[in-house]
């Protein structure tokens, strides 16, 4: 599974917004990767980010 597979699931599955750092956590990654993964998920549109540092699945 891809890095930002992982972080997507972990966003999926969460009914709030998260902040990377949990996201990295709750993937087994380290927070560098979870915000690369976040960076590309943005990009796709498949994630938003409901307030500054948070993010969410769409």
């Amino acid at each position: 599974m891809e890095t930002k597979d992982k972080v997507f699931e972990v966003l999926k599955g969460s009914p709030v917004a998260m902040k990377s750092a949990e996201i990295a956590v709750a993937a087994g990654l380290t927070k560098d990767e979870a915000d690369k993964a976040l960076k590309q998920l943005k990009k796709s549109e498949l994630i938003f980010s409901p307030k500054n540092c948070f993010y969410q699945a769409k």
